[in-house]
Order: C-alpha cells, then sequence, then structure tokens
C-alpha cells in the first residue's frame, strides 16, 4: 500500500529510538501488539502507557529492545487520530465507530440491521492513497446490527495530515456526489430493509388441478419471514393471463406492496406468466438476468394504491419478481440476490442485473453455505 521508505517510521522527522531497559516513565506512543499462539492476539500496553520496571522484561519476551519516542509534526498524524478521521470520512448512515482504535485500527459497524452498500469507486480512491486503507464485506451483504462491516487504519505510525486530509475529502465527496445509484450515505453505510407484505401467485396447470404438489409456497413464506414480513395472500392460478392478472390485482387490494409470481417463465407456449404481469399495468419490465440458477428472471413495477391501514393508502410503485422454476428445486437464486435490494428501496433494472453475471454462478454445492459462498459477490 505505501512504499518502503514512506512506511518506514524511523525515517520520519521527529522520531527516535531509545533502549526498552531505558524507557522506565516513559509514556508509549503506539500499541504493542502479543502474540500468543493458539491462545490470543491483542494489545498487550496500550499507548499512553507509562512504562514501570516491571514491564521491562514482558517487552523484551514480545521482542522489544527498542521503543519509539515521538515528536509528532504539524503536518502528521499520529495512527489512533488518523484512525478516527478515517473512520468517520467512511462512514454514512447506519453505521458507526466499534469503540477506540486498537493497534492504530478502528472496526466499523452496523448500528441496525439491513443491507450494506459500499461506493466501490469510492473506497478505491480512498485505499489509492497509499498509507492508508480500508477493507469491507462485499456490497449487498444483509447484516445484523453489531455486526462488523469494515476495518480501517493508517498504515504507518505516523502518516502524513495531507494524506487524511485527502481521505475525508473522498468521503465528502462521496456524500455529496453519491454512487452508482445516486446514494449520498457515504462510502459505507447500512439501509433498512422494509417489512414486506408480500402477495403470491403460483402459476401452472400441473398445481393448480392437483396433478403435482407445490413446493413453492412454503419456500416464499420462510424468504418473505426471514425478513419480518408477512404473506398477505398466496393464489394458485392456471396457464391463463386473464386469471392470473385477476389473482394479482386481488393481492394489490388485500394490501400487498410486494407481488410475487412463481412458474410459467419460461419459452413455452403454456408460459403466460410475464404477459399477465404485463396485462395489469407493469411498467419497467426486465425480462432475463445474468445468474445461474435465475435466467428467466422478471422484475417490474406497477404503480398503484396500496392500503397501509385501514384510515390510509399511499401510492408507491409495486415491485413484481417473477421467480423461474429453478425457485423450486434451487435453495438459493436470483431471487435471494434482488430481493434485500428490493426492500431497501432499490430500483432493480437490466444494469443490475447484468452487473450480477460477474459471480452469478451458483456452484450447487452439497451443502449451501449462502450467503458465506461467492455466489452473488
Amino acid at each position: 500500500m505505501c512504499d518502503i521508505q514512506g512506511s518506514d517510521t524511523r525515517s520520519r522527522v521527529g522520531v527516535k529510538t531509545i533502549p526498552v531497559e531505558d524507557a522506565v516513565g516513559m509514556v508509549l506512543a503506539h500499541d504493542i501488539t502479543e502474540i500468543k499462539q493458539d491462545d490470543f492476539k491483542g494489545r498487550a500496553f496500550k499507548k499512553g502507557h507509562i512504562v514501570r520496571e516491571e514491564d521491562i522484561s514482558h517487552l523484551q519476551r514480545l521482542g522489544k529492545e527498542n521503543l519509539f519516542v515521538l515528536n509528532i509534526a504539524d503536518d502528521e498524524m499520529h495512527e489512533d487520530d488518523a484512525a478516527y478521521a478515517l473512520a468517520n470520512a467512511l462512514m454514512g448512515e447506519g453505521v458507526k465507530m466499534e469503540g477506540e482504535p486498537k493497534e492504530g485500527k478502528i472496526n466499523i459497524i452496523a448500528d441496525r440491521d439491513g443491507l450494506l452498500k459500499i461506493n466501490k469507486h469510492s473506497l478505491t480512491q480512498f485505499n489509492m492513497l497509499g498509507d492508508v486503507m480500508c477493507a469491507t464485506l462485499h456490497d449487498n451483504t444483509v447484516v445484523k446490527k453489531g455486526q462488523i462491516v469494515a476495518g480501517t487504519r493508517a498504515i504507518p505510525l505516523v502518516v502524513k495530515r495531507e494524506i487524511a486530509q485527502k481521505a475525508v475529502g473522498i468521503g465528502e465527496e462521496a456524500r455529496k456526489n453519491g454512487g452508482a445509484e445516486d446514494r449520498k450515505g457515504g462510502i459505507i453505510e447500512v439501509k433498512e430493509l422494509r417489512k414486506p407484505k408480500a402477495g403470491v401467485v403460483i402459476t401452472g396447470n400441473e398445481v393448480y388441478y392437483g396433478r403435482i404438489k407445490d413446493a413453492f409456497a412454503p419456500i416464499i413464506r420462510k424468504k418473505i419471514e426471514t425478513f419480518d414480513g408477512e404473506v398477505v395472500g398466496i393464489y394458485y392460478a392456471p396457464d391463463n393471463e386473464e386469471f392470473i392478472e385477476a389473482r394479482l390485482r386481488e393481492l394489490i387490494d388485500a394490501g400487498a406492496d410486494l407481488l410475487i409470481t412463481t412458474g410459467g417463465m419460461s419459452v413455452d407456449p403454456d408460459d403466460v406468466t410475464r404477459f399477465a404481469i404485463r396485462k395489469l399495468g407493469a411498467a419497467d419490465i426486465t425480462y432475463g438476468s445474468a445468474v445461474l440458477p435465475g435466467a428467466m428472471f422478471l422484475v417490474a413495477y406497477i404503480s398503484a394504491t396500496v392500503r397501509q391501514s385501514d384510515s390510509a393508502t399511499a401510492t408507491s410503485p409495486i415491485p413484481v419478481l417473477g421467480i423461474p422454476a429453478c425457485g423450486m428445486y434451487h435453495k438459493t437464486t436470483i431471487f435471494d440476490l434482488v430481493l434485500p435490494r428490493v426492500l431497501a428501496g432499490e430500483k432493480i433494472g437490466r444494469h443490475e442485473l447484468a452487473e450480477l453475471g460477474h459471480g452469478g454462478l451458483c456452484l450447487n454445492c452439497k451443502e449451501c453455505r449462502y450467503p458465506v459462498c461467492p455466489f452473488g459477490k
């Protein structure tokens, strides 16, 4: 991240070393790490600790024959002070710092449950500065309150103030201009997920006429309830455009703010679900995604009046997600990648579905470990 000469703390003006045995009474200018095999890795001595006689042997066991004595210049910052500035530059809404810097590093944690959003372009600019760094979880990861989502630090013990100021500037620019989705929440943020009221129409003559048992309903219900949502209704429909359209309208009238259809998404002549969605008045229809499983996925939006309570209504675009048959026999599909983004209020279209091609190939592992896997990353 930084050139060797620039990262050598001893080469900086105002820095000198002192033998550890002569350090009694000295105030430590940095944290000192201790590592015990298979047992412990962390801070043995904290910045600001006054070295005592009994500390000398401990420091020597840690391999410290000399300690740094710092005289930080006006144009420089200590690693801990820089860590605070860097974290503040990175943070948007829904995240906060986890305590104080330790060994020059500070973690950023989710301040609420939600969807982690990373402005990848600005993060790259930040890391290109050289003497500072930030590592994050993947963009679009669903996270829980208190979960570590990023870590940042100044790499050398003392960093030039100019570098820290440039990092702050990148963060401010990200908040001002937003990212690819016109976000203005900073480089790292956690977007709140709404609790959906889902209406489901399961299509197919084979299910409607009882030729086979439906397997979709319990799968969809479980995935909606994972986000503390509710299913306001489940209808079964034959492969008939008018019938499917009518059931979808009934679900909207029942208060659904998310419509889900299953089946009927292929190119077979009996597969008419997407045509029924178009007849419903859907706009911005996108059919097909760069994800396997889920290539025949559909997303659309319907402008409709949604019942919010017994006495109030609100006009809001209702997302429609059309899940192909793969959603019935694959545990994880395109639906799992798109649903949290829709609940975070994002508009999903051709560009977003095309981007998912990188990492959009499921490995079909014998034991699915999603989301702890490369799928959708």
